[in-house]
């Protein structure tokens, strides 16, 4: 059904009606989490696999401002919110990904034996999407095509790198389906018809080959309602700290049982069959062993993106701010310490962690005392203190396009900041203004 797009800068009602017809009551949406998912069918008519849709509430519509934010949300619901067994038991879930996510390591928290990736018909293709969809479908993942409705160039650029092509029944003329559906055909794809209305719409697509079908002539979506597990960003925040510094399971484990809702979701997230683990964890410590530290990282990444809150995502000027400041800092502590990684990586966290409190509406003092970050880490940032809190000054100058080398050169940096000459400085900045430019282009 490929719902995602269908309401972008304004919050405009797209509705898909449901069998049920009635909303309850609005006033209990805030205590539940919402999941559509409408089933795709075989050429038997037997139940093949789910597409998953945004649903803000109870009522059967999508309201789509963000596609990254919203397709995170779909994914955590899934995952932790409602659970896998719950949402697809045996079958497959499609699930509706932008470019944004494409290129995001968090994709990697869904199972790719139990999910496509179906690329949003905007999603514009280069060589390096080319790459990145190469890279997943070699971790297992199969790509989807979605709302397709006639050969054009971009499509026969997309085609190498995708299993799966949805043709809109809806949007292309009847007239050119069998043309597009024998070229999709002769290039070895699965073939679904989609927004498939009537019986006449179904006997068409059976009878040029297609091998799944979706519409509302089979079903319409079906919402999903599970309580709402809040995951507060502080708690997330303090577990991604950990993380970053190779905290050990005991530490880990303590944290997370300050976080009882991130427990509940983590242990739904193992025990599901999505990891296919064969046996029920029923510790927290079996759960962090099991899950790996780099799918907790994932997950808890997973959950900020999917914050309903006021989220700031790469085009935010304030998480520009973050990136580019964490990036110069890290070029500046290679600059002058090229032999040691440790210090480049310190340098990095600092930067990152420097504009939290702006995140939470707090101060740095008092974020970072409940963070558990290294010292060195936590003075440089609270009291601008040693080489890491003289470097964030730099950084901070330099930012503002104020005189940073005079902060290099000051009475009080230590004699390797030497080494950061005016000219350095200028060339370290575009360096970091540069990196997040490309990288916002890879996920943009």
């Amino acid at each position: 059904m490929s719902e995602l797009h269908l309401v972008r800068a304004s919050a405009r009602r797209i509705e898909v009606r449901d069998a049920s017809g009635d909303d309850p009551d609005a006033a209990a949406a805030p205590q539940f989490v919402y999941l559509g998912r409408q089933p795709i069918l075989d050429r038997q008519g037997a139940l093949n696999a789910y597409e998953l849709l945004f649903r803000a509430g109870a009522h059967n519509y999508a309201e789509v401002t963000n596609d990254a934010q919203a397709t995170a949300q779909v994914v955590a619901r899934a995952l932790g919110g409602i659970g896998v067994p719950a949402v697809l038991g045996p079958h497959r879930g499609f699930v509706n990904i932008d470019r944004t996510m494409l290129f995001d390591d968090i994709v990697h928290v869904m199972p790719p034996e139990r999910f496509v990736l179906e690329i949003l018909e905007t999603v514009q293709f280069d060589a390096q999407l080319g790459r990145r969809l190469g890279e997943l479908r070699r971790g297992g993942f199969q790509v989807a095509l979605d709302d397709v409705t006639a050969l054009s160039d971009e499509l026969l650029a997309m085609l190498p790198h995708a299993d799966i092509v949805k043709i809109d029944f809806l949007q292309t003329e009847r007239a050119h389906l069998p043309e597009l559906a024998a070229a999709m055909r002769g290039q070895g794809k699965t073939l679904i018809a989609e927004k498939v209305e009537t019986r006449e719409d179904f006997a068409l697509a059976r009878e040029l080959g297609f091998d799944l079908f979706q519409g509302y002539f089979f079903a319409r979506p079906q919402v999903l309602a599970a309580p709402r597990n809040r995951s507060p960003r502080p708690g997330l925040l303090r577990l991604l700290a950990l993380l970053s510094r190779d905290a050990g399971i005991v530490e880990l484990e303590a944290e997370l049982k300050l976080n009882p809702s991130v427990v509940v979701q983590l242990l739904r997230l193992v025990n599901s069959s999505a990891f296919g683990l064969g046996r029920n964890i029923a510790s927290l410590r079996e759960a962090i062993i099991a899950t790996g530290t780099r799918q907790i990282a994932r997950w808890a990444q997973l959950l900020l993106y999917a914050d309903s809150g006021d989220l700031p995502w790469r085009a935010d000027p304030l998480v520009q701010l973050a990136a580019t400041r964490s990036r110069f800092m890290e070029l500046a502590a290679s600059w002058m310490r090229p032999a040691d990684d440790e210090f480049a990586d310190a340098a990095f966290m600092t930067g990152i962690f420097s504009l939290v409190h702006v995140l939470l509406g707090t101060t740095p003092k008092a974020v970072l005392e409940k963070l558990g970050l290294a010292a060195q880490i936590r003075e440089a940032i609270v009291e601008l203190r040693g080489p890491l809190g003289m470097l964030l000054r730099i950084a901070e100058a330099a930012g503002e396009g104020a005189d940073a080398a005079s902060i290099a050169r000051s009475a009080d940096a230590p004699p390797e900041f030497a080494a950061l000459t005016p000219e350095i400085l200028a060339e370290l900045n575009l360096s970091a203004a540069a990196w997040f430019g490309a990288h916002v282009q890879e996920a943009a």
